[in-house]
């Protein structure tokens, strides 16, 4: 039997921020499976049984049982879980739309996610990102695929304050992102 290689976060050197005005914390090793199915078939019925809550629509998330449903485009989600196994979340996910036409393809490796809140998190986001990241605009549960930094990223609003996201980032982005945003942050590390 083969040995298994460890896991390594790519932040795993990486001094984060926190303080009560900006916290950074990495959420490494997050399962992430990328998802094809008709969203109105069969397939996306199934896939929405096996998750536990229905596909999202446009710009949306769905929290789902122990994951995340990401709209990315038309027929396209990426599925993402803490402490979830991706071989077997890839595993039921394919099993569960393969006959309606369907894929499911783990994509764990890709990318990386970092949490950036507190109460300038928007502020910090602002100097990079061009989405209107106001809460009326970006609620909780909103997602958009852009670009922070010069780095693409998938956003998420977790709350309806604009203190809290989750960005999803590219594993060899992810030094150079979590960078940005510290410096991006500095001026706010002395305000409390």
């Amino acid at each position: 039997m083969a040995d298994r290689l460890a896991s390594r976060s790519p932040l795993a050197e990486t001094v984060l921020s926190d303080n009560p005005s900006i916290r950074i914390v990495e959420e490494p090793f997050l399962a992430g499976v990328d998802l094809w199915v008709d969203p109105n078939g069969p397939g996306g019925a199934a896939a929405a049984a096996e998750l536990g809550t229905d596909l999202p629509g446009p710009g949306r998330v769905a929290e789902g049982t122990n994951t995340t449903a990401i709209w990315l485009g038309p027929e396209e989600w990426l599925v993402i879980g803490a402490g979830v196994d991706s071989v077997e979340l890839e595993h039921r996910l394919g099993s569960a739309v393969r006959e309606h036409g369907g894929a499911a393809t783990d994509v764990s490796a890709q990318r990386t996610s970092l949490r950036l809140s507190g109460r300038r998190a928007r502020d910090v986001l602002a100097k990079g990102c061009s989405i209107d990241l106001h809460p009326r605009a970006f609620p909780a549960g909103s997602t958009v695929q852009t670009m922070l930094a010069m780095a693409g990223m998938i956003l998420i609003a977790c709350d309806d304050t604009g203190t809290d996201y989750r960005i999803l980032v590219r594993s060899s982005f992810a030094r150079y992102l979590a960078a940005w945003l510290i410096d991006a942050s500095e001026e706010y590390t002395d305000l409390d």
